[in-house]
């Protein structure tokens, strides 16, 4: 039997999601069928290796880099 996708349809967003924790439930979320955005603060190289990862996952991703303990960045 096939595993059902929980998350099929939906779309999440991690925010830190290019490194440690945040990268690790970002592709989780991949994994059961989200499409992901993600914050990253720094790491355009980590960034674009997640963004890599679950697209080759068959799902849509998108990195954007903000400080969300900034205001102006996050709006």
């Amino acid at each position: 039997m096939a595993r059902q996708h929980t998350l099929e349809g939906k779309r999440a967003l991690v925010t830190g999601g290019s490194r440690g924790i945040g990268a690790a439930i970002a592709k989780r979320f991949a994994e059961e069928g989200a499409d992901i955005a993600f914050s990253y603060s720094s790491s355009i190289g980590a960034a674009e290796e997640v963004t890599k990862q679950i697209v080759s996952m068959g799902k849509r991703a998108f990195a954007f880099q903000a400080d969300q303990g900034t205001p102006e960045q996050v709006a």
